[in-house]
């Protein structure tokens, strides 16, 4: 059954193992993103780390599309 993930990940080094830990899943998007959203404003958490959303069959599915290597978008000379 596909759900919605969030995902704490900490930064490192190289980038060819992003260290995660799943925060939990949810049936809703709006109440991923508020999980998300409340653990990025908590100021008892590291400012580096990083919290995502991302909708996936399982978990194993949502931390292989994490893992994957995305080339940044091209920036249009419009767009600056």
């Amino acid at each position: 059954m596909a759900a919605y993930y969030v995902y704490k990940i900490s930064p490192t080094i190289a980038n060819l193992v992003k260290p995660m830990d799943l925060l939990g899943d949810f049936e809703q998007y709006k109440d991923a993103r508020s999980c998300a959203r409340e653990q990025r404003q908590d100021p008892n958490n590291d400012p580096q780390d990083t919290y995502k959303v991302i909708f996936a069959d399982n978990a194993l599915d949502a931390e292989e599309k994490l893992s994957e290597f995305r080339e940044q978008p091209i920036m249009k000379e419009w767009e600056k």
